[in-house]
């Protein structure tokens, strides 16, 4: 309805735009060419407006056009509504770039020595007005985070298979026997699995990071026999500590030698053939959310990623939080 009255206005952008135009050129050839119309159009959409208001908004005389004391009162409020929507839409293109907006990181402790520092770094420069926030989390926390929706990826190693989650490999790397500095064993360049059987560890809880608490008992199986867990701790940080102090022997992925504790030795195990993986976990259906496809291009292209494509992480864990 062109006629005034009504609680809510209904006024045209393009209306707007072209009385903002030719409130600044107040001359109808020249907003006309500045807007890429004709005259007779820009006219029509001037009345229309005057209409929608109720009271002209130009004078036209002999003189020229000026604003009406109703053009002067309107202007302000065309200009600042002409601005919110363009800052509307740049705001809204920058979001759809995953340029803006917030995303949340979840990240286990140990890669806050080897690959967390140049993913966020690379991201940030490359997304700055995307807000980072990050929280160092386990890796049962973080699959229960991302499930609930709290999380929006999860740098994680070895990822339990879980319904409506994808995990992408990113690297793997190498496990290495963590000893007490005066142990014998330190002695030697590279440490047999089978020669720890009769040491107590110092192990991660399952309910922690079941894949690789799984992955560490395996080894020991594998070199025949179950490993006796005389300490527990939730962060390598921690394992080594307790190490150090001399309360045992570990297996942990090579990126702890990064760990300065003191009264520690790093040594390699033989056999040497097994590895464990670092990936970004996301849920499924984020997977088009430019967000997190940004953190994802930012996160491949800042690590060596394995042969092979992401896989879909199918199976519900056992998840206690930590």
């Amino acid at each position: 309805m062109d006629g005034p009255g009504g609680d809510r206005p209904e006024l045209a952008l393009h209306q707007l735009h072209a009385f903002a135009v030719l409130a600044e050129e107040l001359h109808f050839g020249r907003a006309a060419e500045r807007l890429g119309i004709a005259q007779p159009p820009l006219s029509q959409q001037i009345r229309r407006l005057e209409r929608k208001v109720g009271h002209p908004l130009f004078d036209r005389g002999p003189g020229g056009v000026a604003l009406t004391p109703a053009g002067h009162g309107l202007l302000p409020a065309a200009r600042r509504a002409l601005g919110e929507i363009a800052g509307g839409l740049d705001a809204a293109r920058r979001a759809g770039r995953g340029e803006a907006g917030r995303i949340r990181i979840g990240f286990a402790a140990s890669l806050a020595l080897t690959v967390l520092p140049r993913i966020l770094g690379a991201y940030h420069d490359r997304y700055p007005g995307v807000e980072m926030e990050v929280r160092e989390m386990t890796t049962a926390p973080q699959v229960a985070a991302l499930c609930d929706g709290s999380l929006d990826v999860g740098l994680m190693r070895e990822p339990p298979e879980t319904d409506g989650l994808v995990a992408e490999p990113l690297l793997s790397e190498g496990f290495v026997a963590v000893l007490p500095a005066g142990h014998p064993l330190a002695a030697r360049r590279a440490v047999p699995v089978a020669a720890l059987a009769d040491e107590p560890f110092v192990l991660l809880p399952r309910a922690a990071a079941p894949t690789v608490h799984d992955r560490i008992a395996g080894l020991c199986r594998a070199a025949g026999f179950e490993p006796r867990a005389g300490q527990r701790a939730v962060e390598w940080q921690t394992v080594c500590a307790l190490v150090g102090a001399g309360l045992g022997v570990s297996l942990a992925p090579a990126s702890v030698r990064r760990i300065r504790s003191a009264g520690v030795a790093y040594r390699r195990i033989s056999p040497g053939g097994a590895r464990t993986t670092v990936a970004a976990c996301h849920r499924a259906e984020d997977a088009a959310n430019p967000l997190v496809a940004g953190f994802l291009r930012t996160a491949r292209d800042q690590t060596s990623a394995p042969d092979g494509p992401a896989r879909p992480l199918r199976q519900k864990p056992d998840i206690t939080s930590v």
